[in-house]
């Protein structure tokens, strides 16, 4: 995968009115189910999904048809589709869905476009606060329209971390990840894709991930990386093009992200 920065692509105007308007229909679907009491099945993974989910990825799926027909889909609840085109749409109708399901507001929408495997728009929208992170490669992040950017805390001691699902870690990365926490200021779980917005917002310093998938993570880089922060695993190596990611680390800077490293491998 090219990084940002590196000869990056142009991502076209018209696919940008096209996610902003699949986020707009899907608070339209979602909202209605916020905080009711909804039949959850499981997927083969054992992980919740409901109708909100369903109902919320088919809408967007038909949008992209109807808009781009030559254009790829990757999506949470069904599957991908001419996953080879030059355009990719990644699609995660509701990442968090065990907060949703529990009426907690830690869930969003979360839509990226891949051009030829760079992810090059990401969203994340909130839609029952009705907040909208964008990340446009070449463009600064926005939350609502106005320009956002991670924090300036270089230390450890000071950042503030994030982890969207500790039972996510296998025994090795949760001491890892035990060891870095207790150097910190302090540490939060379950906000999914919400943490992502808040470190690019600044409230948040560090977020890590283990075992996660690209749905969860794809939309997520635009934001974080046009917002000034870092995205990579955690040796330090740029993250790829795929369906799944061992280890996600994002950091508010360079020094952070610096600081992170050594912790995690006891440098």
């Amino acid at each position: 995968m090219r990084i940002a920065g590196m000869s990056e692509p142009i991502c076209p105007d018209e696919c940008l009115a096209l996610a902003n308007a699949m986020a707009d229909a899907a608070r339209v679907t979602i909202r209605p189910h916020f905080r009711k009491r909804l039949a959850i099945d499981s997927k083969t993974d054992s992980s919740p999904v409901t109708i909100a989910d369903r109902e919320t990825e088919g809408t967007m799926r038909s949008m992209i048809e109807a808009a781009f027909p030559t254009h790829g889909i990757r999506g949470e609840e069904f599957g991908a589709h001419q996953a080879d085109a030059e355009w990719v749409w990644v699609l995660d109708p509701i990442d968090g869905t065990k907060s949703f399901i529990s009426g907690s507001l830690a869930f969003g929408t979360q839509i990226a476009l891949l051009h030829r495997g760079v992810p090059v728009l990401g969203i994340i929208d909130q839609p029952i606060t009705g907040e909208r992170w964008l990340g446009r490669i070449g463009h600064p992040t926005l939350l609502n329209g106005e320009p956002i950017h991670t924090s300036s805390i270089a230390s450890l001691g000071e950042a503030i971390v994030y982890t969207s699902a500790l039972e996510q870690f296998d025994a090795d990365r949760r001491d890892r990840f035990s060891a870095l926490a207790a150097g910190a200021l302090f540490i939060r779980m379950s906000h999914d894709c919400y943490a992502a917005g808040l470190l690019a917002l600044g409230g948040v310093d560090l977020l890590l991930e283990s075992n996660v998938f690209d749905y969860d993570i794809l939309p997520q880089m635009p934001i974080v990386l046009g917002a000034g922060g870092i995205v990579t695993d955690w040796d330090g190596q740029p993250l790829g093009d795929a369906s799944r990611y061992e280890t996600v680390l994002m950091a508010a800077n360079k020094e952070l992200h610096h600081a992170a490293l050594e912790q995690l491998w006891n440098r």
